[in-house]
């Protein structure tokens, strides 16, 4: 009997091979893979044609799907060429890593906690398994913990200062496998004997549920066991404590009901800057030396040069050949049997980027990394809902990929209207695949979306489909319970904004009760100014998305019945950072009055700024700005204007609180003093009036009110003060003389086309 213990890296090329190559010399009969054993059925689909790395096994929790882990595989993983040779070669291939039914709660004591590990493998490779040593600062007293990879220390007795490096030279890029294995158990085990070991919990477990997995393969009489692990558990695996020592450590483990399945994996999510544990830094780069392992440069420099010509910039053969005679100077130089990356990617930087480090960032992404999609066979066993979504994607035409896509929808159109209405339901369910971007306006008739495919997306449709089969099923009963346990005005009314454009007629009535209930036990004004101007947003769906607004509209315009009963006592004795927020909400709150074009809602919104901005007790900026607004309607102008000015902004009101007047009646509105001659004439008064002493205290709070102004409008107001220009102010009533105007107006019906009869 003969047990083969094969110590490799994950996702590692040169492993990918070496395990291959020694697979096909030794013809094992059975084959144990470090991975979940709930896994073990799926195995089977491995050979389908229709399933096609980069994929992963999925694993979690029925009951909690939030619990889950990864197990990810591209075509140069190690373990995915030894799960291949077995099936193609009708030999038997198990999973033997400890069961995720019992990694679970080790890994999550407290059962209420969430966990979702997207690593898959965590530490299992042999670059991610670390040592802690701890340094002690004598003069500072401070204890600092150093993480350092035990495989660096390999690289520093050979001469490198990355161990990453290091082991990309040893076996990744190495041809031939000569005795490659026994040279990382022996390494490996020398690491782990002079190295302080650690007491992890789930690492015994797993080791010890590998070994028993070997012994049980033994009882099977099994004659030639072949066993794919990392390679830091290599020696723990060669060098077995007695059956019971394992069985202690296994014994009392705790247990949770498990399901596994298939899912498309990206090489994105395959680098460590997904945050993988066991990820790689160049899975693009990773899968070119698998597929070409004699390429000299020549090919992937072939790609660079593609991808160039791809973006419109001009690079020829000469820059190709010439950048890969230099990647092979500095891998002579660096006493290198061959260029790899790092020396592509200068050369590359040199001749075909030009020294221009964005565009190498470019092939970084594009080559290097990759955004490559897997897939997996429809015949996969998937939940509802997610099968709803994937026919709902063929037949709108919106690929799932795992690179960004632009489109822009035109809400006219049924295609663009049934693609909006499904990313809207997706968001609402929390799987954010499409990301809304700028667009003509909310409301209108068009909407920029982003989409981008994450793996994860499945944990999200497995979660989700308990609330339904359909997208429009579970988003409806997912908003639904929201509402019910919502609290907040604010969270109910967002809701509901969401879930128009959603076309969800019942979750919509249901969210307008509950809006109508919270509303009406609200006294917090503030609180109803918040929420209005997104209903009022809400009514603009009606004629592009052909919804009932009606309702959303009566309750916009009875919550600011309530607003205008309670805003004037909300105005006063509240201190200046309360005042200046409040002002901010009177523009928004102002704007969707507009909005509304409802002449009642209207009328009592400008009876409650006359109150707000007559009222002596009124902070001095939402006085001001109240004013403002009046003027904005023409309700106040001529003398009255310049009364109410002028009654604020007497010598007799302290000076900071005239100066807060004057922010609130000037709020962005620096066309304002350059249009209207009077307001010019009676700010530019007031302030040559001031004393010094005066002009002091409000000159900061007047260089407050002019900075919000555009730069444009500041450099106008400049030339504007210049010329020192200032006329006595009139009423504007007493300069029309009706007589002489009632003449010019036969003239002007002339001009328009009507007959002076």
């Amino acid at each position: 009997m003969a047990i083969h213990i094969l110590g490799i890296r994950h996702h590692g090329p040169g492993s990918a091979r070496n395990v291959k190559a020694f697979l096909e010399a030794n013809k094992p009969d059975i084959v144990l893979v470090e991975g979940p054993p709930e896994a073990d059925e799926i195995l089977s689909m491995a050979t389908d044609t229709e399933l096609k790395p980069p994929v992963a096994i999925l694993c979690y929790q029925p009951d909690a799907p939030q619990h889950s882990s990864f197990y990810p595989f591209a075509d140069f993983s190690p373990e995915w060429q030894a799960i291949l040779y077995a099936k193609r070669n009708n030999i038997h291939v198990r999973f033997m890593d400890l069961p995720v039914c019992n990694l679970f709660p080790l890994r999550r004591p407290n059962p209420e906690e969430p966990s979702q590990d997207l690593s898959g493998k965590g530490s299992d490779t042999v670059n991610n398994v670390s040592e802690e040593t701890t340094t002690e600062e004598e003069e500072q007293g401070i204890t600092i913990q150093i993480k350092k990879d035990p495989v660096t220390y390999l690289a520093e007795a050979a001469g490198y200062d990355d161990g990453e490096k290091w082991w990309e030279h040893m076996f990744e890029h190495r041809i031939g496998n000569e005795e490659v294995f026994e040279a990382i158990n022996e390494a490996m085990g020398t690491l782990r004997e002079l190295l302080p070991e650690k007491e992890d919990r789930i690492e015994q477990a797993r080791e010890a549920h590998m070994r028993k997995m070997i012994r049980q393969a033994e009882r099977e009489m099994f004659q030639n066991i072949v066993v794919i692990c990392g390679a830091w558990h290599a020696p723990a695996l060669i060098n077995m404590p007695s059956q019971k020592q394992d069985n202690d450590i296994l014994k009392g483990l705790s247990k949770v009901k498990i399901d596994c399945t298939w899912i498309p994996w990206t090489y994105n999510r395959l680098s460590y800057t997904s945050g993988y544990g066991a990820g790689v830094f160049s899975p693009g780069w990773y899968e070119h030396v698998w597929q070409h392992p004699e390429d000299d440069g020549t090919l992937w420099m072939a790609k660079v040069a593609k991808l160039f010509r791809q973006k419109q910039m001009d690079t020829s053969v000469a820059h190709v050949i010439e950048a890969v005679r230099l990647a092979e100077s500095l891998a002579s130089l660096r006493q290198l049997p061959k260029a790899g990356l790092d020396e592509l990617n200068e050369a590359t930087l040199s001749v075909l980027c030009n020294g221009e480090s964005i565009l190498l960032s470019l092939v970084n992404r594009e080559l290097v990394i990759s955004d490559r999609l897997g897939q997996v066979p429809d015949t996969i066993p998937k939940p509802p809902l997610q099968v709803d979504i994937e026919k709902t994607q063929k037949r709108l035409r919106l690929p799932a990929t795992a690179d960004w896509k632009d489109y822009t929808l035109d809400l006219r159109k049924e295609n663009d209207l049934e693609r909006s209405i499904l990313l809207h339901r997706l968001r609402l369910l929390n799987i954010n695949w499409g990301q809304a971007s700028a667009s003509s306006g909310k409301g209108t008739f068009k909407e920029q979306w982003r989409l981008q495919w994450q793996p994860e997306f499945s944990i999200e449709i497995i979660e989700k489909g308990t609330y339904g089969n359909t997208t429009e099923e579970a988003a409806a009963t997912f908003v639904e319970e929201q509402s019910a346990q919502a609290t907040s005005l604010k969270v109910v009314c967002s809701l509901l904004e969401e879930s128009i454009p959603a076309e969800l007629p019942k979750a919509v009535e249901a969210l307008i009760k509950q809006i109508n209930t919270l509303a009406a036990a609200s006294g917090d004004v503030i609180q109803l100014m918040e929420v209005v101007p997104g209903l009022v947003s809400v009514t603009r769906y009606g004629n592009v998305r052909k919804t009932d607004a009606e309702l959303v509209s009566g309750i916009a315009t009875s919550m600011i019945t309530r607003i205008c009963i309670s805003l004037p006592a909300a105005c006063t004795g509240i201190d200046d950072e309360s005042a200046t927020n409040l002002v901010g909400l009177l523009a928004t709150l102002n704007d969707s009055v507009s909005l509304l074009q409802n002449e009642e809602v209207s009328r009592q919104w400008q009876q409650t700024l006359t109150t707000v901005a007559e009222n002596n007790n009124t902070a001095a900026i939402i006085a001001g700005y109240a004013t403002r607004l009046l003027a904005d309607y023409k309700i106040l102008e001529g003398e009255a204007l310049v009364k109410a000015f002028y009654y604020a902004m007497s010598t007799a009101s302290v000076p900071a609180a005239a100066a807060a007047w004057l922010e609130g009646f000037l709020k962005g509105s620096g066309t304002l003093l350059l249009l209207d001659n009077d307001i010019w004439n009676i700010v530019h008064q007031w302030i040559g009036q001031l004393e010094e002493e005066s002009f002091t205290q409000v000159l900061p709070l007047l260089r407050r009110s002019v900075a919000e102004f555009t730069p444009a409008e500041r450099r106008k107001l400049g030339e504007k003060a210049k010329t020192g220009n200032v006329t006595t102010i009139r009423a504007r009533e007493t300069d029309i003389d009706e007589e002489r105007a009632m003449k010019g107006i036969p003239v002007i019906l002339q001009l328009l086309g009507h007959n002076n009869n």
